[in-house]
């Protein structure tokens, strides 16, 4: 495949087998990237556990402390005094029964699913279509509840779950490109944080195997692993 100049360019720009500091990382992504749209800041981790078992599934959620530069489009399942607490905490769609139909005929034009617990009897009926794409509310992230506003206002403060993947990675959008260095850091170590703090009981041997840090279409730049454990102190 033929590398363009402009690729080429930013490649030169990153020595791809230094490991970096997570604020070294975040102000080469500006200059490593060659893309001319308003890119997306990724954090790939990859991480010692097997996710097919259950004690060493890593999943959690964060309010990352500068968002992540999109408003997120949030519905809620809720009936009554709740519903009408979601509708005044900015939740862009809420229904009970209706909203459930609408989602199974295939309205989907929404980011974060929140639901109050009596509503997941038939909340649960939708998991063939909100499962697959990591929108099934769940209780452990926080999108199974009754404080419906908290819920709301999070995520349209920038909150996001991660969870790891088959193949031990997780991979999270963690701002814009147009983001401050430090602030895109900022957000960097909140979620290492958090992961290093979800870290299993039974997980063995290296936790964070890699850390790689990228914007859409940029040069992925590697952060040192070994950098995390004061990382993770300092979230």
């Amino acid at each position: 495949m033929k590398t363009g100049r402009k690729r080429k360019d930013a490649l030169a720009k990153v020595d791809r087998q230094k490991l970096y500091t997570v604020d070294e990382a975040c102000a080469l992504l500006l200059p490593a990237s060659f893309a001319r749209f308003e890119e997306t800041v990724d954090l790939a981790v990859r991480l010692g556990v097997n996710p097919r078992h259950a004690d060493q599934m890593v999943r959690g959620a964060i309010v990352l402390p500068h968002g992540i530069g999109k408003s997120k489009r949030v519905l809620v399942f809720a009936k009554g005094d709740k519903a009408a607490e979601a509708e005044a905490a900015g939740a862009d769609f809420v229904g009970s029964d209706d909203l459930v139909k609408k989602v199974q005929e295939g309205f989907m034009d929404f980011d974060t699913v929140v639901a109050t617990p009596d509503m997941m009897g038939q909340v649960g009926r939708l998991g063939r279509v909100l499962g697959p794409r990591g929108l099934m509310p769940n209780p452990k992230v926080g999108t199974v509840t009754m404080d419906v506003s908290k819920a709301v206002k999070e995520a349209k403060a920038g909150k996001i779950e991660f969870r790891v993947e088959k193949a031990g990675i997780v991979h999270v959008p963690v701002g814009k490109k147009s983001f401050p260095a430090n602030n895109l850091a900022d957000n960097v170590r909140s979620l290492l944080g958090a992961l290093m703090k979800a870290k299993p009981s039974t997980a063995k041997g290296q936790y964070v195997k890699s850390v790689t840090l990228s914007t859409t279409m940029g040069v992925g730049i590697k952060v040192d692993p070994a950098t995390l454990a004061q990382e993770g102190a300092e979230a």
